[in-house]
C-alpha cells in the first residue's frame, strides 16, 4: 500500500481490531477536532498505534520469522519463495516477507502521529498529558528504528496527513539514515522525560525508554565510534544502577521468562509485546510458535483430537546451531526441544522424522515459543498469551557490558558474569512436554576471566537465542562475511553479497509509486 494511502486511511477513521492485553476494541485513530477531548481519548489512539506491532504482518509472524531467518541461528525447512529468499539473501522488493512489514510499521507511525497530534487538543496540564503521549513517541521511535536496521534511507514521516501537505507526502524522498538515527533519539528522549518508572504490561516506561537509546547508541556505533558507545554505556548503566526504582532484576529461572502463565509478575521484561490468547480479526495475532515447532508433536492437545498440536517445521536450527551451546548451560534446554510426542511414540530429535512429512527435520527445534503458551485460541498454539520481550534485563547488562568493552569501562567483565551467574541457577523445566524436573544449579556457564568484544556477542547469542535480535547484531557488527561463509552455523550462503546484502530491498510498488524512494 503506498505511503500517503496508509496515512490517509488512518486519518479517517479505520478501526484496527487487536488481540492485545492493552484493549479489546480499539480505535485506531480517529480525526482529531471535535473528537479529542481528554487524556484517555489520546490514550484510545496511543493503544491504536500499538496494535500494528503485534499483527501477523509484524511479530505475528513475517517480520519476526524474516528476522529469524536472516540470521545464523535458524534454517528454512520449508520451500515457500518468500522465505527461500528471506533465508538465502536473495530478498527482492517484490516478497510479502518485506512489503507487508513495511505497510504494517508504517501504519503504526501514522497512529502515532496522530496521537501526538491529539494531544494539542487537550487542554489539560502537561503533567496529566504528556506521559500519555510519550507513548505515542516511544512507539513511533520502536517502528522507526526498526524500519532503518531494515532498510537504511527510509520516508520519514513525522507529522499527520492533511489537505495542506497530502501532495508533498506523495513525492517523499527517503530520509538519510543518520537524520532517522537523529529523530528516533529525540522521540526517545521525550519518552524518557515523561514515561513512568514503571507501567503495566505492554506499555512503556521510563527505562523502557532509556533502554533503547542504550541499544540505539551502540546500534549507531557499528565496528567504531566512541561517542556512541559512551552513550550506549552511560544510558545502560542508568537503567542498571537504578534497577531497584524500576523494579528490574534477573528472574531466578530463565524459563520464566517465556512461560505466558508466569512472565507477568517477572522482574526481566522491560518492553514487551502482550498477547492475550485472543484469535483477533485481520491476523492480529502471533503463529511463532507453529512456524518453529515440531511437525506432528502431540506434546499439547487443545481438543480431543489425535493431532495434537505440533508445528509446521518451517524455521528450525540447524544441528551445529544445538552443537555451538554448552549441554550443560540450562539455557539451552529452555531454548531447545530435543524430545517429542509423534504417532503416539516419544522420540528424540535424531527421530523427528518419525511424523513422515517432508519439511520435518531431525535435529533440535526452538522451544521458547512452544512449551509455555498459555491459553491459545487456535490449533497448533496460535493466538497465544505470550508476552514477546522486545528489551529484557539481560540485554540491558549486556549492552553496557559490550560499551563497556569498547570504552575501557572497570565492570564490563561483571556485568556479563551476571548474566552467565543467572543461567547457572537452573530451575523447573520441561522438554516438550516431557520429562518435567526440576534442573539443580550448576558451574556452568562458568565465569570468564577476560572480556572482548567477541565474548559479548556470543554471549548475546547464546543468552537472546531465537529472540530476534541475532541478525540486527550481525548486520551492526559487520559479520556476514564470516558468519555466511563455510565455517558457520549453516554452512555458505553462496548468494550472500555483504555490499547489498544488509538492507532490505524498499517494496517495489513503493517505487514504482513513487520514484523519489530508492534503494
Amino acid at each position: 500500500m503506498k505511503l500517503y494511502k496508509i496515512f490517509v486511511l488512518l486519518m479517517i477513521g479505520l478501526s484496527i481490531t487487536a488481540c492485545s492485553d492493552l484493549i479489546e476494541e480499539p480505535v485506531g485513530v480517529l480525526s482529531p477536532e471535535g473528537v479529542f477531548n481528554t487524556t484517555d481519548d489520546i490514550q484510545t489512539a496511543v493503544n491504536g498505534a500499538y496494535t500494528p506491532a503485534i499483527n501477523e504482518e509484524i511479530w505475528g509472524r513475517k517480520l519476526s520469522i524474516a528476522l529469524m531467518l536472516r540470521s545464523d541461528m535458524v534454517n528454512l525447512q520449508s520451500s515457500q519463495t518468500r522465505r527461500v529468499e528471506m533465508d538465502q539473501h536473495t530478498i527482492t522488493g517484490d516478497n510479502e516477507m518485506v512489503y507487508d512489514p513495511w505497510d504494517r510499521i508504517y501504519s503504526g507511525i501514522a497512529a502515532a502521529n496522530t496521537a501526538i497530534y491529539a494531544g494539542e487538543f487537550v487542554d489539560v496540564d502537561e503533567t496529566e498529558k504528556n506521559p500519555v503521549i510519550a507513548q505515542a513517541y516511544f512507539i513511533r521511535a520502536f517502528y522507526y528504528f526498526h524500519l532503518v536496521r531494515l532498510f537504511g534511507d527510509v520516508p520519514y514521516i513525522g507529522e499527520v496527513v492533511t489537505i495542506d501537505n497530502l501532495e508533498a507526502i506523495k513525492t517523499i524522498s527517503s530520509t538519510p539514515e543518520a537524520e532517522v538515527y537523529e529523530k528516533i533519539i529525540s522521540d526517545l528522549k521525550y519518552a524518557e522525560t515523561w514515561l513512568p518508572n514503571s507501567a503495566p504490561s505492554g506499555l512503556p516506561s521510563k527505562a523502557a525508554a532509556k533502554s533503547y537509546l542504550a541499544l540505539v547508541h551502540l546500534t549507531m556505533a557499528g565496528t567504531n565510534g566512541t561517542a556512541n558507545f559512551q552513550k550506549a554505556y552511560d544510558y545502560a548503566k542508568e537503567v542498571i544502577d537504578n534497577k531497584g526504582t524500576y523494579g528490574l532484576g534477573l528472574d531466578d529461572n530463565f524459563q520464566d521468562l517465556f512461560n505466558a502463565e508466569k512472565v507477568d509478575g517477572l522482574m526481566g521484561p522491560i518492553f514487551v509485546l502482550d498477547y492475550n490468547g485472543v484469535e483477533a480479526d485481520d491476523n492480529a495475532y502471533d503463529q511463532i510458535a507453529p512456524m518453529t515447532g515440531v511437525r506432528g508433536d502431540q506434546s499439547d492437545y487443545s481438543d480431543d483430537s489425535d493431532d495434537g498440536d505440533g508445528g509446521w517445521s518451517v524455521a528450525v536450527p540447524t544441528l551445529a546451531v544445538y552443537n555451538s551451546f554448552d549441554e550443560g548451560d540450562y539455557r539451552t534446554r529452555v531454548s531447545f526441544q530435543t524430545v517429542a510426542s509423534i504417532k503416539d511414540s516419544i522420540v528424540d530429535y535424531t527421530n523427528f522424522t518419525y511424523s513422515g512429512h517432508e519439511h520435518a527435520g531431525n535435529q533440535p527445534y526452538i522451544a521458547k515459543y512452544t512449551r509455555f503458551p498459555g491459553e491459545y485460541a487456535r490449533g497448533a498454539k496460535r493466538a497465544t498469551s505470550h508476552n514477546y520481550s522486545m528489551m529484557r534485563y539481560a540485554e540491558v547488562l549486556l549492552i553496557a557490558a559490550e560499551a563497556g568493552v569498547e570504552i575501557g569501562a572497570g565492570d564490563a567483565l561483571s556485568l556479563l558474569n551476571q548474566v552467565r551467574a543467572r543461567a547457572r541457577k537452573g530451575g523447573d523445566s520441561t522438554d516438550g512436554g516431557y520429562a518435567s524436573e526440576t534442573i539443580p544449579a550448576s558451574t556452568i556457564p562458568a565465569d570468564l576471566t577476560t572480556i572482548t568484544v567477541e565474548d559479548v556477542l556470543e554471549e548475546r547469542r547464546i543468552e537472546l537465542a531465537f529472540e530476534c535480535k541475532r541478525w540486527y547484531d550481525i548486520k551492526r557488527r559487520q559479520l556476514g562475511d564470516v558468519v555466511f561463509s563455510a565455517s558457520g552455523y549453516e554452512g555458505e550462503k553462496p548468494d550472500w553479497n555483504s555490499a547489498v546484502d544488509y538492507d532490505t530491498p524498499i517494496p517495489q510498488d513503493e517505487i514504482l509509486a513513487n520514484p523519489n524512494i530508492t534503494n
